[in-house]
Formats: structure tokens, sequence, C-alpha cells
């Protein structure tokens, strides 16, 4: 999953929503008067994370549910929901460059379809955070039982949440410094077997059970599509959930210098980071391990190297995967909290949430962040495949932002046509593939529906957009003051 970004972006945003405290009189918190969040990230804090963003959950163990329902044909469902949110990637470009004062797809979602739009972006972005942050959790305690397999669930989660939470506690270059690390390991890692695994594939190593490395194993296992056509579409879930937070990586790059330099050249880097680090990867490892061999219930990188023999190896990469779980929990306690915080800014969220500490972080955020992900983790203590079912509520919730982000495109070309004649980062044909990808996005709900494991939280998840619509109403009134008034960032319309 694409997650790490989300912090960056979060944090900037909020820093610029807190330089002025006295604006809604909830912010200050137990902070010194007129201390605010900090833009504590250094520009060597951005550039890693915006790398080992593409390096999550969803790769390290996800993958292994992908393989095991697509084969190798998961290869190409990576290929085509990159090629599907390369589109989106594209019109959220354009949007951000077409009015500078826009930090975020929440800000021109309010402006071209309504403050509606931010309330609902902002709380089911939030939730999306949560859910992210969750898995990470259940995915601890997968790893954990690598090691402990007689340690109760609970323990390595509660140890991971409150390591999380005294490191977000301390200050953002905590945060900043402790990501810089995480990500560096996650990247280190990847390279790392990609180069063992061509090394095995042209050496045509022999694993103890008697399977040869070999290119072959993408076809000759039951062919490229083992389970079908049904068994393809299968893997498109797991696949949507890994690329989770894709969006940020565009809008970090528009809080940096130089934006119409900048966006592009981040949103650009996207398609090789997906062949690199997502179709490279797990297509060295089925050729290392066939694809019918690994377990969708562990992590398919700890599994190679088992299966090769070399289980001192398989532990360490075993590390690697818990480090980025609690890497991505991080991310998602941080971005969540000051998603919350922004929230509250605008009267979106109770005041409370907008308190800071001493430190200039939003604890009482942090600190419902941090309830909700134990109560949601707690799943994997009851259910086996809790993982599956987390990820499929934060694809649908993706599914829904990513949506709103491509109908404000829509509106955009419909309303504004003179800024994108003007625009010199284009989305060409972005009308026509802007309904092609909500159309796919339209296509991959009705897959969701097809299947047992997804079909339950896709009829669930209406009921979160029934509550925000009753919420809606009851903090209409104020949210649309302070949106008349120019919001607490003053962002410009369009």
């Amino acid at each position: 999953m694409l997650f790490p970004p989300f912090a960056v972006v979060a944090s900037m945003t909020a820093a610029r929503r807190s330089t002025s405290s006295s604006t809604e009189g909830n912010d200050a918190g137990d902070a010194p008067p007129g201390v605010g969040l900090e833009r504590g990230l250094s520009n060597r804090h951005i550039q890693l994370i915006a790398i080992g963003g593409a390096i999550g959950t969803g790769l390290f163990l996800g993958s292994g549910i992908g393989i095991h329902k697509a084969g190798p044909s998961i290869l190409l469902v990576y290929v085509v929901v990159g090629a599907m949110l390369f589109v989106m990637m594209r019109a959220m470009g354009e949007l951000l460059l077409s009015n500078l004062g826009y930090r975020t797809f929440q800000d021109f979602a309010a402006d071209y379809l309504g403050e509606w739009a931010r309330f609902f972006i902002g709380w089911t972005y939030w939730l999306c955070l949560i859910s992210i942050a969750t898995a990470d959790m259940v995915g601890v305690q997968t790893y954990a039982r690598f090691w402990w397999p007689d340690l109760p669930g609970w323990v390595p989660m509660v140890v991971a949440v409150a390591f999380v939470l005294a490191l977000n506690l301390i200050a953002v270059q905590a945060f900043g410094e402790a990501e810089f690390w995480f990500a560096l390991i996650k990247v280190v890692t990847i390279l790392g077997l990609i180069v063992v695994g061509l090394f095995l594939i042209v050496t045509s190593f022999t694993a103890p059970h008697g399977d040869t490395a070999s290119v072959a194993h993408l076809w000759d296992d039951g062919g490229f599509f083992p389970n079908g056509f049904v068994g393809f579409l299968g893997g498109f879930q797991i696949a949507i959930f890994a690329f989770a937070g894709i969006e940020l990586v565009g809008t970090t790059a528009a809080e940096a210098k130089d934006p119409e330099k900048n966006l592009p050249r981040a949103i650009n880097q996207v398609p090789l980071r997906i062949l690199f680090f997502y179709v490279l990867a797990l297509g060295v490892i089925m050729c290392v391990t066939p694809w019918s061999e690994i377990d969708p219930s562990e992590s398919p990188f700890v599994a190679l190297f088992l299966l090769i023999g070399l289980g001192g190896a398989a532990a360490l990469i075993n590390a690697v995967v818990m480090t980025s779980a609690v890497s991505a929990a991080n991310s998602g306690f941080f971005s969540s909290s000051r998603m919350a915080y922004g929230l509250a800014t605008t009267r979106q969220a109770p005041s409370v949430f907008g308190k800071l500490t001493r430190t200039a972080v939003p604890g009482n955020a942090l600190l419902l962040s941090c309830g909700v992900v134990l109560l949601g983790g707690s799943l994997g203590l009851i259910f086996d495949d809790a993982f599956q079912l987390v990820t499929a509520v934060s694809s649908i919730l993706f599914i829904f932002v990513w949506s709103m982000i491509l109908a404000s495109y829509l509106v955009y070309r419909r309303r504004r046509p003179e800024l994108h004649a003007a625009s010199a980062y284009r989305l060409c044909f972005g009308v026509p593939l802007t309904w092609v990808v909500l159309g796919f996005f339209a296509f991959m709900l009705v897959v969701l529906g097809l299947f047992e494991d997804t079909r339950g939280p896709l009829l669930l998840t209406p009921v979160w957009f029934v509550i925000l619509g009753i919420a809606w109403m009851l903090v209409r009134r104020r949210a649309g003051r302070v949106a008349a008034s120019g919001g607490p960032e003053g962002t410009p319309r369009a």
C-alpha cells in the first residue's frame, strides 16, 4: 500500500491550518499560546518517505492473498489497477496545479462539488487511514507468530500501538526520522530480494523440496490464469488495497517548492514504482517459488527464503515486514490524527480533537486513533480472515475517495475550460478517460459483490455514509459559516 505520503501531506496541511490558532479558538489545547503543528519534516524525510510509500503491508502480506486467488495473473491485475489510478492521479495533478491555493483534494472537492464533499471525504479518509492502521496491527499479529506461535495476539498489538503512540506524542521530527529509516529498510529489502531472486533464477537454483527457480513458473502450473477469469477478478480487491494512498504522492509534491515541476515528476514516477516494487518483485518471487505453494496467510517474501532453505534470511525478512507494518501504523496514527485535527478546525469534528499538546501534536486525536485501531485490531483475535475483512472495507472507502476526485475533475472541465486549456499538465482525453476509470470503479464494486469474503463489507459500507449524512445535517450550518469566511486556510475559490 502506498501509505507514508499520507503523513507528509497531513502534517504540512495541518501546519498551515494551525498558523493562526485564534481563528477557531479550539486548537490551542495545552500548547503554549500561538503554538501550532510544526513543519518538522525535512526534504531528506520527504524524499525517502515518498519512495518507501510504495512498499507496505499490502505488498508484504496482502500479495500472498492476491497470488492465491489469481496466480501469476496477479501481475496483470497490478498493471491494470495501476493504469487506472495513474489516470486518476493525472486528473488530480491538473486540478492541483489549476489553483495553487489547493493543498489537498479536499479543497478542490469542496470547491467544485460543495462543502459537503469536504466533510464526506474528510471523515471517509479518516476511516480509510484507521482501516489501514488496523490491517497493519493484524499483520503484526501474523508476523509475531513466526517467532512466538503461542504468544497471545493482543500482546504484540498492544506493544506496537504503545510504541507508535509514544513516538507520535514526542514531536513531528521523531515521526519523520523514524519513517526515514523505516522507508530505507523497506527499499533496501526489496532491492535485495530482487537481486537474490534474479540470481537464483539465472543459476537455476533448486530448493530442498525439488523446485527449480525458473521463469516458466509463471505459466507451467495451470497457465498464467490458473484459476480462470473469476480467479483473475478475485485479485483486484487486494491490489486496490495495496495502492491505497497513491493519490497522496502527488499532493506531497504540491506542498513542496516549485509544484509545477515537482508535482508532474512525482506523478510520472508512479508507473515505474508500480512496475518495480510490485510487478518485478512479485514476478521474481513466483519464478523462485511456484505460486501454488504460497500460503495466503503468510508473507510470500518470508516464504521465499524458507522454501529455499534460508531460515536465517527468512527471520530477517520477517523482522523487516514487521517493521513495515509498524511503520505504516505509525503513519496511520500520525495522518488520521492530523485529519481529525483539520476537521476540528473547520468545525466538522468535535473541538476536543483540535487541541494540541505542549509538544505541538494533537494528543486527543491521537488517542482517538489508537483506541479505534485497538478495537479494530481485536478482530484479528476473533476472525482468521480479519485481514481480508479490513482490507475489503478500506478498498471500498478508497474507491469512494478516488471517485470524488474524478467527479471534481469532470465539474472542473465543464466549469473552467479555460484553466484546462492553459494547463501545462493537461490530462489528454481527460473527460473520456475519467469516465472509463469511473466505470472501472463501478465494475470493481460489482466484482466485490461476487466473492463471499468481500460481499459482507460491500453491503455494510453504505451504513457509514448514512451516518455521515446524518452528521452532516447537524454540522453543515457551522461548517458553512467557516467556509463562507474563507475557512482556516483561506483557500482561494475557483
